[in-house]
């Protein structure tokens, strides 16, 4: 016969089945580690995978870029697309040509897809359009262990990205100082306190149609400052740090450089790159001054010509690697 005692052990444990069985799922959902879900070698040196993301609550695309010739463990870079991020593959394998750059680094290259408009931040509040993306949770706890498992990662990492990736590399790196040796931003505004930069970060945004208050908050709220590497200055130091900007000013290269038909003509699509460099580059020269101020090394690029385009940041990564590579 049972003893009470055991009796009452088996209802406990009956009950408790019967708790998991109801709402225990979606708690065990919450402690699922991301995994590569599937992975697709497009060339010797690409490969596309898919994680799935708890954070993001789905699959993400991610592509990776291995070196034609490789040997032993090796450091990894993250790139960074701008506001208007290629939702299928990153602007950088497509109009930066990242893949030529890196065929003979001996680096990993994650280049992230689908982050138009997120600045790669994790969003308070659900947006109509942006939705709420987990992107600083995703990048810098779940992705850099699927990274390093599969693609011979050593755990040194550096962070590149431009425009609106330019603010999230900065913003990534202090709040994960541990993590990357390298930071660079190319024709982004890395500080988005006060309200010209606030304003500056709410434009991108809703040039993709979200609102940066589901982002960050209100108006000059605290997580504006908690994401804003101009108040975190302590935790850039010891790293690789490259910023660069054009001046707004138009080039030759704007006379010849790709461009959509779709966008208007030519002289509108430039004039408008002009206006965004020109934001660009006052905002990265008031951080630079800042890092100098308080006497944290940094290393500039600035251009006295060049407006918001890819013939520039094709170019000014070239100049941004001797900066970065040196940690890796």
């Amino acid at each position: 016969m049972m003893r009470k005692s055991s009796r009452w052990a088996a209802v406990v444990a009956s009950l408790m089945v019967a708790v998991v069985g109801t709402s225990g799922v979606a708690h065990a959902d919450d402690l699922k580690a991301a995994q590569i879900s599937k992975s697709s070698k497009l060339s010797p040196e690409r490969t596309d995978i898919w994680v799935k993301s708890p954070a993001m609550g789905g699959k993400v695309k991610v592509s990776v870029l291995t070196p034609r010739y490789s040997s032993g463990p090796r450091s990894t870079v993250y790139l960074l697309d701008g506001a208007d991020a290629g939702k299928d593959v990153s602007d950088w394998i497509t109009k930066g040509r990242a893949g030529k750059f890196f065929a003979d680094k001996n680096v990993n290259v994650v280049l992230p897809t689908g982050g138009a408009g997120s600045f790669y931040t994790n969003w308070v509040h659900r947006d109509a359009k942006i939705g709420k993306p987990q992107w600083e949770t995703f990048l810098a706890k779940e992705l850099p262990p699927l990274i390093d498992a599969k693609f011979d990662g050593t755990g040194r990492n550096a962070v590149i990205g431009l425009s609106m990736g330019g603010q999230s590399a900065f913003t990534l790196a202090f709040r994960h100082p541990s993590l990357y040796s390298g930071i660079a931003s190319l024709s982004g505004c890395p500080p988005v306190s006060g309200p010209v930069n606030e304003s500056y970060v709410r434009t991108t945004v809703a040039k993709s149609g979200g609102d940066a208050t589901n982002m960050w908050g209100p108006f000059g709220s605290a997580n504006w400052d908690a994401h804003d590497p101009s108040r975190h200055l302590d935790k850039l130091r010891g790293k690789n740090i490259f910023i660069s900007a054009g001046s707004g000013a138009v080039g030759p290269l704007d006379l010849t450089a790709p461009y959509d038909p779709k966008d208007g003509p030519r002289s509108a699509v430039t004039a408008a790159g002009s206006a965004l460099e020109l934001g660009a580059w006052r905002c990265s020269l008031e951080f630079a001054a800042t890092l100098r101020a308080n006497n944290v090394p940094f290393t500039d690029g600035f251009r006295v010509i060049g407006t918001h385009n890819w013939v520039y940041w094709e170019r000014d990564l070239p100049v941004a690697w001797p900066t970065i590579s040196q940690g890796l």
